[in-house]
């Protein structure tokens, strides 16, 4: 058996994958993925499927989101960031550690200054988002495949047509530059 550096290259590994795509009757399965609370949303998730790469057979790890979630995403980290321009102690609860505390009245300002900040960026259409695939190769299994398409839910209608494009090189992706604005999130 040989060892592989990266088991998303070993054939056994992309036979079982293969396997289970056929058992599963789609040409992907999804991978539970904790750090992702996002991938209950349905406008992101974690996939893999057997491919080709430069006429090697591999496993695609890819993270498929929506345009609209990449969009809040940016808006949200450059709200953060200048927030902490002016309350450098302000850490965004996701990013909290356990001994984190913030008094009150400050947490309140920060808060209500992100949401202003937000409203801002989304009302001057100051982040544009594409569609897009980033491909990384240096990654610890197989080849890691960042999607970001302009569809409402990421559904598995909506993943068998990605695959099958990608893997015929007849994907197109939409390059006009887009912006939302939050609907009614209160």
């Amino acid at each position: 058996m040989a060892n592989y550096k990266n088991e998303g290259y070993d054939p056994e590994e992309i036979s079982a994958l293969k396997e289970e795509c056929q058992q599963e009757g789609k040409s992907f399965i999804y991978v539970e993925d904790d750090d992702l609370d996002v991938l209950e949303s349905g406008e992101c998730v974690h996939i893999q499927f057997p491919g080709q790469y430069q006429a090697q057979e591999v496993i695609y790890d890819a993270l498929v989101y929506t345009l609209r979630l990449h969009h809040s995403s940016l808006v949200y980290e450059m709200a953060v960031e200048q927030v902490r321009k002016t309350y450098p102690e302000y850490v965004p609860p996701e990013d909290r550690s356990a001994g984190y505390t913030i008094s009150p009245e400050m947490e309140e300002e920060a808060e209500t200054a992100l949401t202003e900040i937000i409203e801002e960026i989304e009302e001057t259409e100051t982040v544009k988002v594409q569609e897009h695939v980033e491909i990384d190769t240096e990654t610890d299994y197989g080849i890691a495949l960042d999607v970001c398409l302009n569809v409402e839910e990421i559904t598995d209608e909506v993943i068998e047509e990605f695959v099958r494009n990608y893997k015929a090189n007849a994907l197109h992706l939409d390059n006009t530059l887009y912006s939302f604005t939050s609907e009614g999130e209160e």
